[in-house]
């Protein structure tokens, strides 16, 4: 698979799973407002945060993928560095 193909496989994967893990954690939110059992609510909410940082996860992936694109593409000139500016000496 070439860079760019993975960029866009996990970009558009990460913000669908992002969205489907936010979703979980309001759901699991209303589980504790129906006084469900602790452990219902604990472990849907739990469920809900890891599907919502692997979107997170995919998605800074895919954004990983696009700047090692921009490179192959480009050469070293897509990375762009400024000079850090320099103290005068006194």
């Amino acid at each position: 698979m070439t860079h760019k193909t993975k960029w866009l496989a996990f970009a558009p994967a990460g913000l669908l799973t992002i969205g489907f893990g936010a979703c979980l954690v309001q759901w699991a939110s209303s589980l504790k407002e129906k006084g469900e059992p602790t452990a219902n609510w604990v472990g849907a909410g739990t469920l809900a945060l890891v599907v919502l940082n692997s979107g997170v996860s995919l998605f800074g992936q895919g954004v990983v993928e696009r700047v090692l694109h921009e490179v192959r593409e480009k050469g070293p000139a897509a990375v762009v560095v400024d000079a850090l500016p320099q103290a005068e000496a006194s």
